[in-house]
């Protein structure tokens, strides 16, 4: 059955806490999370942050094509909020929710143990338009603040919740599970992480999972199913 789209016809600021249009207070995470990254790239120098490497980063190339995989992230973020946004309000906030989650303790790790990564190659083996794009990323995303990745992280959340979805066709989970298995490899071949960020983003998404969907895991069969079409 195709999904309806949300009504948002009426909205205005001022309706933001009635029930029909308060889950949009959840943007305002992005607000917080905006925030806190200016803050933490700006005052946090370089010389002060932990370098992160691991064996495994040796053994991994730079490949500049996985930046087509590392660049639709962006892609996915946006459109998988942009999705659940007016189309499926209830599991748009269980997204947003898990997402935020990660920022929080991310941002927390950035603070309290700064990081950094010195992975990235000092003249690239090609010369092509995708390593020019590689180039001009790098010299407007810092390599600090880095442990653990929220690339991987965002990227695992949008799939746990679209996994759940019943109503998301087994063809398009299996395309969602390529891209982000794709994307979490791609942050390691274009290196703007190292292996240990990627593997540190696992018990993040733990907790944010256990956090949205804990309950959900000793409901009764019966239960869940009674929540998903209530949702």
């Amino acid at each position: 059955m195709k999904k309806q789209l949300y009504d948002y016809s009426g909205f205005s600021l001022r309706r933001l806490r009635e029930p029909r249009f308060s889950h949009l207070l959840l943007l305002l995470g992005w607000v917080g999370y905006f925030a806190l990254y200016f803050l933490t790239e700006n005052l946090i120098p370089p010389e002060r942050c932990h370098p992160i490497h691991c064996w495994l980063d040796d053994v991994i190339p730079f490949n500049e094509f996985f930046l087509i995989f590392y660049c639709g992230w962006f892609a996915l973020v946006a459109g998988s909020l942009a999705y659940t946004l007016f189309y499926d309000v209830p599991r748009f906030k269980k997204l947003q929710t898990f997402l935020m989650i990660t920022q929080a303790v991310a941002m927390t790790c950035y603070i309290l143990y700064p990081s950094r990564q010195d992975l990235r190659p000092e003249v690239f083996p090609r010369e092509n338009i995708l390593t020019a794009l590689m180039g001009f990323i790098y010299r407007f995303d810092t390599s600090t603040g880095v442990c653990p990745s929220l690339h991987v992280a965002y990227s695992l959340g949008i799939l746990s919740v679209g996994l759940k979805d019943r109503a998301l066709a087994p063809g398009w989970k299996a395309a969602l599970t390529f891209v982000v298995v794709m994307i979490c490899a791609a942050v390691c071949f274009v290196k703007q992480h190292s292996a240990v960020d990627v593997l540190a983003a696992l018990p993040v998404c733990l907790l944010a999972e256990a956090i949205v969907y804990g309950k959900d895991y000793w409901l009764p069969k019966w239960r869940q199913d009674k929540t998903t079409i209530n949702e």
